[in-house]
């Protein structure tokens, strides 16, 4: 079973609760009509502010309070909100909105997962030979530090476990361990001592065919493993990666899925269609079990 089938099942098994706060957006509305038809989800609506969601983002943003009152007039805001008072179990927004205005509302409201500063992205990559694998970071942060790094790695094995079942991270570089020299290498290399220390399975840095490759691997002095996570040391290096598995190997890329959070926070595509939101809204919700 793929996992977008793995994933609509436990969608239906789960019938949790997902706020939708551009419902003016046509997509949206009859994405919503389509969650509830085939059983997916159960759409909430857009709650008036209360004293919880005030309380929400003043745990954010101690001591702010006309500040927190004047955010939550937003709805992006208030909808992440809800998600934080528990009223619903995952924000899906982005057709309308940029994806920093998703990320703010996030960072308001809902703030970050324990031990992780950075938000960050993946994409979930389906090839045709039917391998499925995580590349990080693609879409959000242009050139992380070593700490950023590990943030995207911790917050990315989070996102396969619970897409794909487990997580083997690989930080990935122009070296193989010692065999390059240069502020990259070092900053790989320092993420993933941060990545280890924190109880991921990863290796790095290393070469994308050594870590793809167990012959190779082993000619360059690395323990072969079967990584399903791939870190790219900037977004130039994730972003052409992922667009050249698309053309080049018929890869589907589903995404970018964002990272970090306390909660499930979906970032859509403003061309995204009514299949795209339903996809990307059922993969969400399997990051809130």
């Amino acid at each position: 079973m793929s996992v977008l089938e793995n994933v609509y099942e436990s969608a239906r098994a789960r019938q949790a609760r997902v706020i939708l706060p551009e419902a003016e957006d046509a997509r949206i509305a009859q994405a919503a009509e389509r969650l509830v038809a085939e059983g997916l989800a159960r759409p909430v609506p857009l709650a008036d502010a209360s004293e919880a969601h005030v309380a929400a983002i003043l745990k954010q943003r101690p001591g702010k309070e006309a500040f927190a009152r004047r955010l939550l007039e937003k709805p992006l805001v208030r909808a992440a909100a809800m998600v934080a008072c528990g009223e619903a179990d995952a924000l899906v927004a982005g057709a309308a909105s940029p994806t920093r205005r998703v990320i703010e509302a996030a960072q308001f409201a809902i703030g970050m997962a324990e031990g992780i500063a950075l938000p960050s992205s993946s994409f979930l990559m389906r090839f045709p030979d039917g391998r499925e694998a995580l590349f990080a970071d693609c879409a959000l942060n242009v050139a992380p530090d070593a700490d950023g790094l590990a943030d995207i790695a911790t917050a990315s094995a989070a996102t396969a476990r619970a897409l794909l079942g487990r997580a083997e991270v690989a930080f990935l570089s122009f070296s193989t361990l010692a065999s390059g020299a240069g502020e990259s290498v070092d900053r790989v290399r320092s993420a993933t001592e941060t990545a280890r220390a924190r109880g991921l399975a990863a290796i790095g840095p290393v070469q994308a065919d050594a870590a793809l490759n167990p012959e190779i691997a082993t000619r360059k002095g690395i323990e072969a493993g079967a990584p399903n996570v791939f870190i790219f040391p900037s977004l130039d290096a994730g972003n052409i990666a992922y667009k050249l598995a698309q053309e080049l190997a018929g890869a589907q890329a589903l995404g970018p899925l964002l990272q970090g959070f306390g909660k499930p926070v979906c970032d859509l595509s403003r061309g995204a269609s009514v299949e795209d939101i339903v996809a990307a809204t059922a993969v969400t919700l399997a990051l809130a079990q």
